[in-house]
């Protein structure tokens, strides 16, 4: 059974404009590629190391942003990707170095494809298919919200028994409610 999330995406919003922006990224048919629980932590295998180095290197690739808190889960990741206001965004980029790239999209994208890429380079493969589609994002909206994403990231493999990306969870922790429902907040209308 495919799980499909709420669609929380703005039609008229900006995802190129500063703010913070809390995103998840599955595994294509939530595949557990990334390492295992033990306990009440993540250990990363070879793949969740290609990851995390991937996530770690987006500021180097995109002045414009920086990164907050962020987990590896076996077949997911949370992660908080911050853009900043006035930085020059020429240079190099994780998979087109020519284009000028900026929105939250195009960063989760090269992102994407970089690990995919590493990771097909290291099993000596080509076109394997690391990801699903898309991506969920939450646009982060003040400070409060910020703190109560960064817990949940910090927390999340103590809480994988509850974690909505794990296919053998009995209940979903309420975090995911929450974010769901707009993360405290009512979600702008939409005029179309």
């Amino acid at each position: 059974m495919e799980r499909r999330r709420k669609q929380l995406r703005l039609k008229e919003y900006d995802y190129s404009q500063p703010g913070a922006y809390f995103v998840t990224i599955c595994t294509k048919d939530r595949r557990h590629l990334f390492g295992g629980i033990k306990g009440e932590s993540m250990h990363l295998n070879p793949y969740g190391r290609v990851v995390q180095s991937c996530w770690e290197e987006i500021p180097d690739h995109y002045p414009q942003v920086q990164l907050d808190e962020f987990v590896v889960m076996p077949n997911h990741m949370h992660g908080i990707i911050v853009i900043l206001d006035d930085v020059d965004t020429v240079g190099a980029r994780h998979a087109s170095p020519q284009r000028k790239i900026n929105t939250l999209g195009d960063i989760v994208g090269s992102f994407k494809s970089a690990v995919t890429k590493r990771i097909d380079e290291s099993k000596g493969v080509s076109g394997v298919s690391i990801w699903q589609r898309g991506f969920f994002e939450h646009i982060i909206r003040d400070g409060k919200s910020l703190d109560r994403i960064r817990e949940y990231i910090a927390a999340n493999p103590q809480r994988w028994q509850l974690d909505r990306e794990n296919p053998e969870a009995k209940r979903i922790h309420e975090f995911s409610q929450w974010i769901e429902s707009g993360g405290g907040r009512p979600m702008p209308s939409d005029s179309t």
